[in-house]
């Protein structure tokens, strides 16, 4: 019967898998015979044999359960952060041939950005030169002061010869009273969204030319003019303007439902992906104190008295399937 049972990751644990645990964790113990229909509860080391009695499998508790499958998972995603800094590595080099080989071009496809002054120059000569839309990308939870006031007189600029300015923030940003005081300055056709996550800084100018990092500390940084790169970056900010909740010139509400906040809520979903209290501060755009703030409100709401607890009432309340 092993062979008839379709492979599956932990988080997909099958019906019959649930059914069997389930039983098991109701009656303290379950027979072999009755186990083998869900050979992934072995796998999973969610059953084990009985030391006294191997006619017998029991259950791991939940609570104990929970904390290694979560470590497994952070395991995996570890091992694909891993793949993605091998393959950033690879690439260098070839962008850098890549944006060798076109040096002779008038306009390169892509241009590598090296260095902080280099990278402001080539967005201040975009923002001089666009015409008629310039989309933008902010993450991080605000602005300081000294940089939106750098900023202002460029953009206004741009929106004072027509032109159009959309910006993406992270949802803290909603209460960032320096940003909201910027954008009350402004004088045109602007307009502000904010998400949970978005993606790195990206800005598009007239869909002719973008700019996004090439180095975690942005001190590298690749202006694209390829067409069809270009395209696909626009793309992607509408897509995301799409699902984004209105910040400026009119904000929209974000409800609480059942006491538990839309920020609670994306919390939630990363506690269950296994991210550490740091990394969702980082997705989300917060710092650490103001995450496990959250955490601890989310785990009072559901009643939970720890970290495993936590993770299995948040699937259990229905959380993640209002994110859908």
């Amino acid at each position: 019967m092993r062979s008839e049972h379709a492979p599956h990751a932990v988080e997909e644990l099958c019906e019959e898998g649930s059914s069997v645990y389930a039983h098991a964790l109701r009656q303290g113990r379950v027979r072999v015979e009755d186990s083998e229909r869900a050979p992934c509860l072995l796998d999973f080391g969610l059953l084990r044999p009985d030391p006294t009695d191997a006619r017998w499998l029991l259950p791991a508790a939940p609570a104990t359960a929970l904390p290694r499958l979560l470590r497994t998972i952070e395991d995996r995603i570890a091992g694909q952060r891993a793949r993605e800094a091998r393959l950033t590595a690879a690439f260098a080099p070839l962008i850098a041939l890549d944006t060798e080989l076109s040096a002779a071009a008038d306009l390169p496809a892509i241009t590598v950005l090296d260095g902080l002054d280099h990278i402001n120059a080539a967005i201040d000569r975009a923002m001089s030169d666009v015409t008629e839309e310039f989309l933008a990308i902010q993450p991080g939870g605000t602005r300081p002061p000294e940089t939106l006031a750098e900023a202002f007189p460029r953009d206004q600029a741009v929106l004072g010869r027509g032109c159009r300015m959309r910006t993406l923030y992270q949802h803290t940003t909603r209460h960032s009273l320096p940003v909201l005081a910027y954008f009350e300055q402004l004088e045109g056709d602007v307009e502000a969204r904010t998400l949970d996550e978005v993606t790195d800084r990206l800005f598009v100018f007239d869909r002719s030319v973008a700019f996004i990092p090439a180095s975690k500390d942005r001190t590298v940084a690749l202006e694209l003019r390829h067409p069809a790169l270009v395209e696909y970056f626009a793309t992607t900010f509408w897509r995301l303007w799409r699902l984004a909740t209105p910040m400026w010139p009119q904000a929209a509400p974000q409800v609480s439902e059942g006491g538990v906040t839309p920020r609670q809520r994306a919390i939630a979903g990363l506690l269950v992906e296994g991210l550490t209290d740091a990394e969702i501060a980082d997705r989300l755009g917060m710092n650490i104190r103001t995450a496990r703030v959250h955490i601890a409100k989310l785990a009072a709401t559901l009643g939970s008295e720890s970290r495993a607890q936590l993770g299995y009432l948040i699937g259990q309340s229905g959380l993640l399937e209002r994110n859908q």
